[in-house]
């Protein structure tokens, strides 16, 4: 199994060349920015932990990811949701399914705040990691990630690169932002801007470490079916022969276009999370096509 040294490929969207870090290729059942953020917990050994916590929604990226983990790991994995809708239940897909076929607890707890409710009932048993892979030991794997970056950009003699991804919780992007030199540019697709900018302060106290926020001038709601991310995903899709995440992938590029500069090198970090358009792309067929 590889964890790390995903490769580097050069697409062509919109008539404009970006180079793709092809994070879905880590592993098939372990890739994108969750093998990253998880990576500390898969290499090291978890002294006396028996069951792994975590939160999200019923679908989520990490739900999946966190369900290999547990089960390489030889963990119980007991995952929070507000809701599971009652087709979901009825008709299992995507993340929610594989999970489960892992061995996942999914829990559905209506509750205002799971975050509070989970430390309320932690013991030294079990490892509580926070919804999206928010905790501090991300920054293992992603620091590997920054120096397969800086050693490709050294290779090629690129010194004017700028990276770009999409942000939930941000943890990619800041711990890619203090571990390079080159600046780092995302994208709000959870919450908006001021909403990110809490996440990074969560982190890292510094601002200095802090990526740079890419303003869409529109706040977009997580999980909403948007046509442009759609035709934007689609478009991608055709222009580079390569399957991105319908989630969080099209707000990025379409972030990704709106500060392109033709003297700088652009590298894009693919998010992985493609179990999860066996959902989204049957939400979208459902209302576009």
């Amino acid at each position: 199994m590889n964890y790390i040294n995903s490769p580097i490929e050069k697409i062509i969207f919109n008539k404009k060349e970006i180079f793709v870090k092809r994070d879905d290729l880590l592993d098939k059942e372990f890739s994108g920015n969750k093998a990253r953020k998880f990576y500390y917990f898969l290499e090291n050994h978890i002294e006396n932990i028996e069951k792994i916590v975590s939160y999200g929604s019923a679908q989520a990226n990490s739900l999946y990811s966190l369900s290999v983990l547990a089960k390489i790991k030889k963990l119980k994995l007991d995952f929070y949701v507000n809701h599971i809708s009652s087709y979901l239940k009825e008709n299992q897909e995507g993340n929610y399914k594989y999970a489960l076929e892992n061995g996942a607890n999914i829990i559905e707890k209506d509750c205002e705040d799971i975050h509070k409710y989970i430390e309320s009932i932690l013991d030294e048993k079990t490892l509580f990691i926070e919804e999206g892979g928010r905790v501090k030991e991300a920054e293992y794997g992603i620091k590997i990630l920054a120096k397969e970056i800086n050693d490709w950009a050294i290779e090629n003699s690129i010194k004017n690169l700028k990276i770009v991804l999409p942000s939930g919780t941000g943890t990619t992007a800041l711990f890619l932002q203090k571990n390079l030199k080159f600046e780092v540019l995302t994208v709000a697709c959870v919450g908006g801007n001021d909403y990110l900018k809490k996440q990074f302060l969560h982190l890292e106290k510094d601002e200095k470490y802090h990526p740079t926020i890419i303003d869409m001038g529109k706040k977009y709601h997580f999980g909403k079916l948007y046509k442009e991310f759609y035709e934007t995903w689609e478009k991608v899709k055709n222009d580079s022969k390569m399957e991105f995440d319908l989630l969080y992938d099209p707000l990025g590029f379409l972030s990704l276009e709106k500060v392109y500069n033709e003297d700088f090198t652009y590298l894009y970090i693919h998010q992985g999370g493609l179990l999860g358009n066996e959902t989204m792309l049957k939400r979208y067929k459902r209302k576009y096509d």
